[in-house]
């Protein structure tokens, strides 16, 4: 099911700003023009993008002794806690808002008040509540001054976390590039929220989801004929860097902002340097996410991609099992004498891992798509060689450096067309001791730490 919205004919109405507004808990101040657009030193217009997962009250505890009472049962602490992270979000006043599962859906006078706020501070917004009346949901807020809204889709996973995302398809009310005769400037942005990795057989479910999310991205974007357009995920990712969530949207070009913005690499040494969330279980880690890929970045077949996280994470189930290689085929090899892999052993085997056969496992379509993939020469076998290539020693990290300002410089090869991207020119999350990889214990907006992203317009090529 995608519903679809038709956002031509929005009003754009003029708001003040400062000249030099500071950003709430930041020591960094970002000066803004009388637009509304942040501009950089060289003068073009910027755009700004915060997520947040501000916490639903129904999930919010109020007494760890009393796991039962949450903050829904007690007004006027939801109510002051979410006039707070509003008070915060207008002063910030990115121009694109997304927040996640806080979002308290199925309190009318929580969806007004943010309605209101919100749109009192000029910006439009678009709320999706999570399938089978889970309570909560998404609500991206796009400001009028910086953005009217050309398309607007949901998409309903349906699947074992009742996941959904949003869709909003953009273009800037001015040009980025104001001296330089250029038309606005199209984005498409998105919205959403994982699935909490419970249990390590979860991770399929975790990395489907963002397959629908890339697999409708391509499809929209074919439809519309929008080959040469920035792309920005945003979200709770609910899954560090070194998750194969993280690993499979590298593969497909993807750039983490904020690590960008920090010059921070994929490497484990890299991994902590900073943390967005506390858990329900007291652990501190990195799972808010503001991914960026422009149209010129290189990147994997999605589906192909897809395959080889999917292998990966059949690899580390085998590895907990303390299997090496030769052990991992023979498992897959299972009864056969031969020194091939059948397609009903692979089945099977992909059942014994949990990954098939189950409710929220791969479908049957699916399951044959990863055998083609692995099966290279087609004969209805895989042998040792195909295993080693295809299942066991690939890569989903994207073979890309960890910096989205690549090939941006201008060109005059007259056989390539311009094109517009972004680069990342700030990042930075609140409260500042997260950004230090520690979590202050008297924070109390959420149980996750806002994101902020600025990113600064760029030209570059493409031969497409």
């Amino acid at each position: 099911m995608v519903a679809v919205v038709d956002s031509n004919n929005l009003s754009i109405p003029n708001l003040n700003t400062n000249g030099n507004e500071s950003r709430v808990g930041y020591k960094r101040s970002v000066p803004r023009s009388n637009s509304g657009y942040v501009s950089s030193i060289m003068g073009e217009c910027c755009i700004s993008c915060t997520t947040f997962n501000i916490l639903a009250p129904i999930y919010k505890r109020l007494d760890h002794q009393n796991q039962s009472l949450r903050e829904s049962d007690v007004r006027d602490s939801w109510f002051n806690r979410n006039q707070t992270i509003l008070d915060w979000l207008i002063c910030e006043r990115s121009s694109v808002i997304c927040l996640q599962v806080g979002f308290w859906v199925g309190n009318e006078e929580l969806v007004l008040m943010y309605q209101e706020r919100l749109g009192n501070a000029g910006y439009n917004t678009f709320s999706l509540a999570r399938t089978n009346n889970r309570g909560d949901g998404l609500l991206t807020a796009l400001h009028r001054d910086y953005f009217n809204v050309l398309n607007y889709r949901e998409l309903l996973f349906n699947d074992f976390g009742d996941r959904v995302a949003q869709l909003v398809h953009v273009e800037s009310v001015v040009p980025f590039f104001q001296n330089q005769g250029g038309g606005q400037q199209e984005i498409l942005i998105v919205n959403t929220h994982l699935l909490f990795p419970h249990d390590s057989s979860l991770s399929v479910v975790r990395l489907h989801q963002v397959y629908k999310i890339l697999q409708y991205l391509e499809l929209y974007q074919t439809e519309n004929k929008l080959n040469h357009i920035p792309i920005i995920l945003c979200g709770d990712w609910n899954g560090s860097k070194r998750g194969h969530v993280y690993k499979f949207l590298r593969s497909q070009g993807f750039v983490s902002s904020y690590d960008v913005a920090h010059q921070y690499t994929d490497g484990d040494a890299d991994a902590h340097k900073w943390v967005s969330h506390r858990n329900h279980r007291g652990n501190i880690c990195g799972v808010d996410f503001i991914w960026l890929r422009n149209p010129n970045q290189s990147r994997k077949p999605l589906q192909a991609s897809w395959a080889e996280a999917v292998f990966s994470i059949i690899k580390c189930q085998l590895q907990k099992a303390s299997l090496a290689e030769n052990d991992a085929f023979a498992f897959f090899k299972a009864d056969n004498n031969g020194d091939v892999i059948t397609h009903s052993a692979f089945c099977e085997a992909l059942r014994q891992v949990n990954l098939a056969g189950l409710p929220y496992g791969l479908s049957f379509q699916e399951t044959d798509d990863l055998w083609a993939q692995a099966d290279v020469d087609g004969n209805g076998v895989v042998n040792y060689e195909e295993f080693k290539q295809r299942m066991w020693n690939l890569s989903c990290s994207a073979q890309i450096e960890n910096n989205c300002n690549d090939n941006m410089e201008d060109s005059k090869d007259c056989s390539e067309k311009e094109i517009l991207g972004f680069a990342v020119k700030d990042a930075f999350l609140f409260p500042s001791e997260v950004e230090k990889g520690k979590w202050p214990e008297n924070y109390s907006l959420s149980d996750h730490a806002p994101l902020s992203v600025v990113f600064s317009p760029v030209r570059m090529q493409s031969s497409s």
